[in-house]
């Protein structure tokens, strides 16, 4: 068979078409996962090439998967949320659709109450399980979209399941063609897909969801679910954990066309936000994260990253606003009570602050030394230093002339006599014994005490610029 690649606009040769293998045993890939030792990373040197979309998107799942990992959230904050959702998207929608649950009264409260919004973006989905009476409170509720567990690997369909290959496909068909039959747009959440066989069962299931697809005229979605982050981005590595080969492996002989898949993973080897790019790379439109990347054990890739990652591979941040990044952290520290670890990076407490001396001196004579890019206009984040034993002369300055706001013509240098003074105090209490750093209201009684006319006057610029920025 011959088709048009609209991504490389040439002819085609598709060779060979994936029927599934019905085995009797479970193929659990033991080579890879032996599970007394860390999974191995094999290599076969086959490589696929790039087949990035024309557009790419983020969905999220902070209201489902993100959930279940933490207190649940009150509707009131679902709905605090979301708006920020609909806001850091911007109106091209580039965080395109948010999934809920459908469960609780108090579920379904949260997702009217923002219905009611009328945004465009993000479309709100759900995640149901396979009944007749989700499927009815999926029409009840307007939604247009729900996900729907497919478990891939033998490890769900043998050992958990209890099931064969075939029993499996036949079942998952037949909970597709219910979504189908009700006018509901199925997405099908592929678990565990990078301990799967790839090419006897993955693919010759994913083809008879496209079948059904055409058939129905529904777009039929296909999420790839990396349940426990097994997958690996290296040139020539092996299936089932390649992420490259995974994605167009679906794309190719999965014939599922990049706006209906979605890659969804998790962060269990530190590879969560590098295997959804990747994802994006090799022919997923979609991925799928959750705010602050919370989630199951280790979290779900975080949305932030990926609106981040999102700009630097297109160059445009395509109307997104990564400024509300920082309110939705801000949000889950005040508002939730959620600790956020102080050295993640763009929400972090800590993840442009420097303390070294040495660094602070270089980011007072050119920021760009030492800050990954102009955080102060991006995400309304500028970047500060931590006041310690080791931030010397140069980082009290530097924290005086942002803290209280200083126009250029009016910041101290390091030689400022004041500068000297509260060093000597500092070093003082460390000598003493102190070990935690300076907090803000500690280092401002400082000044006071150093010069309390100069501190009034310092004051005053902030005043005036915090009543400037309120107007």
């Amino acid at each position: 068979m011959i088709f048009y690649n609209t991504h490389k606009h040439l002819l085609q040769e598709q060779t060979y078409s994936y029927s599934l293998q019905d085995v009797a045993e479970p193929n659990l890939f033991r080579e890879f996962f032996d599970y007394d030792n860390v999974p191995r990373t094999a290599f076969d040197f086959f490589t696929v090439p790039m087949n990035t979309p024309e557009s790419l998107w983020i969905t999220d799942t902070t209201f489902r998967d993100g959930q279940q990992s933490m207190q649940p959230f009150t509707v009131e904050q679902i709905v605090d949320l979301y708006k920020m959702l609909h806001r850091l998207g911007g109106k091209k929608g580039i965080v395109k659709q948010s999934e809920f649950f459908l469960y609780s009264e108090k579920d379904r409260a949260a997702v009217r109450a923002c219905q009611e919004l009328g945004y465009e973006f993000p479309e709100i989905t759900s995640w149901i399980r396979a009944t007749d009476s989700d499927f009815e409170l999926v029409k009840e509720m307007g939604i247009k979209e729900t996900g729907i567990l497919v478990s891939c690997s033998d490890y769900h369909i043998f050992n958990k399941l209890h099931l064969t290959r075939a029993q499996a496909m036949d079942k998952y068909l037949s909970i597709v063609k219910k979504a189908l039959d009700r006018g509901i747009v199925p997405r099908a959440h592929l678990e565990d897909i990078t301990r799967a066989d790839s090419y006897g069962y993955v693919v010759p299931f994913v083809r008879e969801l496209m079948k059904l697809s055409k058939e129905s005229g529904i777009p039929i979605k296909v999420r790839a679910c990396d349940t426990l982050g097994y997958g690996v981005t290296y040139p020539g590595s092996s299936l089932p954990r390649s992420v490259p080969r995974t994605v167009y492996g679906l794309w190719r002989y999965g014939e599922v066309p990049s706006e209906q898949m979605e890659w969804h993973g998790h962060n269990d080897f530190y590879k969560v936000v590098t295997n959804a790019a990747t994802a994006w790379l090799y022919g997923c439109s979609a991925v799928n994260c959750a705010l602050l990347g919370i989630g199951e054990r280790t979290g779900n890739c975080p949305l932030e990253a990926m609106a981040v990652e999102y700009t630097s591979l297109k160059g445009t941040t395509d109307g997104m606003d990564l400024s509300v990044i920082t309110e939705i952290a801000d949000y889950f520290k005040r508002e939730i009570g959620y600790n956020i670890p102080p050295r993640t990076p763009f929400v972090g407490r800590d993840f442009n602050v420097t303390r070294a001396g040495v660094h602070v001196d270089g980011l007072m004579k050119d920021e760009e030394i030492y800050n990954i890019f102009n955080t102060t206009k991006i995400l309304n984040r500028p970047p500060m230093v931590c006041v310690d034993n080791n931030s010397g002369l140069a980082g009290i300055a530097y924290w005086i002339n942002n803290h209280y706001s200083l126009p250029e013509e009016d910041k101290l240098l390091k030689s400022d006599p004041m500068i000297a003074h509260i060093k000597a105090r500092v070093d003082e209490m460390y000598a003493s014994g102190r070990v935690p750093a300076m907090s803000d209201d500690e280092l401002d009684e400082l000044v006071r005490e150093a010069d309390e006319e100069r501190y009034k006057a310092f004051v005053a610029v902030l005043e005036k610029g915090v009543k400037r920025k309120k107007k």
